[in-house]
């Protein structure tokens, strides 16, 4: 890529407005010298193809993609690597010389960095993670315990059938389990993980008892705005160790930002500070 080139990279979503990623990106651009801009590319569902599509035209060099459009792209793109074909959701996408699209999942990387990083003491073979919700972000945090060696993964979602089809495509050492079943299933559970928009800005805080939940458990929130939900503040009042979900974010960026940029940027705690101050 040439040096004098206007680098171009955004997030696709809808909504996308409460993203943090164009602050992170645009930081990274400026410290690499980099002519360049992340930005915003607001999606609706029915738009998705088009968009993409448009991307080497725009001249861009790629982006993320988030709720609701990461599985939708996966079924999109030129090529898919195994990650995101294994985890059917891609959460990346880089523009080819040739204009085609790849496109990648780089969640599963950001989550098991962000929880290794929170929480140091973690380790798989401690027991049982129940993950709550079973979207494309579930999908991938599946897929990064189970690559981890989990054993015992407890799929917990509104929509049983949803959760079920994890069991199809991950295997036997996944379970799904109904709502209802939320507090009974953190019985002897070593992690749990909230991939559901409660607790979000705007949505209502999750509604769960953590009675039943060893307080030696690690509690991971994927949902950053805000940083501290309810259910991490619930935990740590508790004794669990609790991990953000700012952490991820960071973590799955860091691969993106090389697809696109041949650079590996680097997670500075000035590079948190900032993300946290904002």
């Amino acid at each position: 890529m040439s040096q004098d080139k206007f680098r171009l990279a955004g997030v696709m979503g809808w909504p996308v407005m409460h993203s943090r990623s164009p602050r992170l990106h645009n930081k990274w651009l400026q410290i690499h010298g980099l002519a360049g801009a992340y930005v915003p590319l607001a999606i609706a569902p029915d738009r998705v193809e088009a968009a993409l599509r448009a991307l080497p035209a725009l001249n861009f060099s790629g982006c993320n993609v988030t709720i609701p459009h990461k599985e939708e792209v996966a079924r999109i793109a030129d090529w898919i690597d195994p990650a995101a074909k294994a985890i059917g959701a891609a959460n990346c996408v880089a523009v080819q010389t040739d204009g085609s699209l790849s496109a990648f999942n780089h969640d599963h990387i950001g989550f098991i960095e962000a929880l290794r990083e929170g929480a140091p003491g973690w380790r798989a073979g401690q027991g049982p993670a129940v993950i709550l919700g079973a979207g494309g972000a579930a999908r991938a945090i599946v897929y990064a315990l189970r690559e981890a060696g989990v054993s015992d993964i407890r799929v917990v979602n509104r929509t049983l059938e949803r959760a079920e089809t994890l069991i199809e495509d991950f295997g036997n050492n996944v379970s799904a389990h109904a709502w209802e079943q939320r507090a009974d299933v953190l019985t002897g559970a070593a992690l749990l993980v909230n991939t559901t928009s409660n607790g979000m800005v705007g949505q209502p805080p999750l509604d769960l008892s953590l009675d039943a939940l060893p307080r030696g458990a690690v509690v991971n929130d994927i949902v950053y705005t805000p940083l501290e939900t309810p259910l991490l503040v619930a935990a740590r009042a508790r004794g669990n160790v609790g991990v953000d979900g700012l952490g991820m974010l960071l973590h799955q960026a860091r691969p993106a930002f090389h697809e696109w940029f041949g650079i590996w940027p680097e997670l500075t705690p000035e590079i948190r500070a900032m993300m946290e101050a904002d």
